[in-house]
């Protein structure tokens, strides 16, 4: 699968090895099938600031209520923190085109 994964922390873009690449790509694609009325990932950007995280899956932004959100906040800062080059986090931005 071809596969396009793009990571900003605090704007800041974050080098990405395959692996970190897959295992983005495949944990993302974990917690939108999870979901309720999501589907097949062609291309996905999630934004985290502050307590809010915006999921736009496919051009269409995917409604969470505040218990997933602080899931999914949680989730994605725990795999991007230990990243080389990422320090404190104020913003995340998360894209990925397949």
């Amino acid at each position: 699968m071809t596969r396009e994964i793009s990571l900003f922390v605090n704007d800041g873009p974050i080098a990405l090895d395959y692996f970190i690449q897959g295992y983005i790509d495949r944990t993302l694609g974990g917690i939108l099938a999870a979901l309720e009325g999501t589907e097949e990932i062609k291309t996905l950007d999630v934004t985290i600031e502050g307590d809010k995280v915006a999921i736009n899956l496919n051009n269409a932004l995917i409604p969470i209520n505040p218990f997933v959100s602080k899931i999914i906040k949680s989730t994605i800062a725990g795999m991007v923190s230990p990243l080389k080059g990422v320090g404190e986090i104020a913003k995340i931005k998360i894209d990925i085109k397949r």
